[in-house]
């Protein structure tokens, strides 16, 4: 019975983590298609955005149970959140920078001509916009990761379903 709840637990985390990148890379393709609409250029896919989301969401859950040691241990949980966001986004841009490769090998006369010459690919200035939107969700999940691990599970959900104290005891309980 324990394996059957903890299979639940996972694929609970598996919808919320998808859905919180979901929401947001849909939102930056709904900013970057604005942008593109400027100059005529037509809708990029909603598709590639939800299947990113879930490739990251996953990704994202087992990179959560590795230990960065002693970097972080006894230091103020900001430096975890930075840390994790700085590997996670370097490894997001490695990654964009290999597919931009596969997908230019036939042009660049292979693979490692393809990579060599990566940095002056057309597209470059959107794997980069793409690597700066994906770094910053991750941030915002790293943060609340951290969050969640202070307060516990469910906490800030818990919290933004409260009612907000008055503004005097909020200035009391940080000042």
């Amino acid at each position: 019975m324990a394996a059957i709840s903890k299979l639940k637990e996972e694929l609970v985390s598996m919808v919320v983590n998808t859905a919180f990148f979901g929401a947001w890379f849909l939102t930056f393709l709904a900013i970057k298609n604005l942008i593109l609409a400027e100059y005529e250029i037509g809708p990029t896919g909603i598709a590639a955005a939800l299947i990113a989301a879930l490739v990251l969401a996953k990704t994202v859950l087992l990179l959560e149970h590795v230990e960065l040691g002693r970097l972080t241990a006894g230091r103020p949980a900001w430096l975890e959140v930075a840390l994790r966001t700085l590997l996670y986004g370097l490894g997001v841009l490695v990654l964009m920078l290999l597919e931009k490769s596969f997908e230019s090998r036939r042009e660049a006369g292979g693979f490692l001509n393809a990579f060599a010459n990566v940095l002056h690919h057309e597209d470059i200035p959107h794997v980069v916009a793409n690597t700066i939107a994906v770094t910053a969700a991750l941030l915002v999940f790293n943060a609340k990761s951290v969050v969640a691990r202070h307060l516990g599970t469910g906490a800030l959900l818990r919290m933004f379903k409260q009612p907000l104290p008055p503004q005097e005891e909020a200035r009391s309980k940080f000042c």
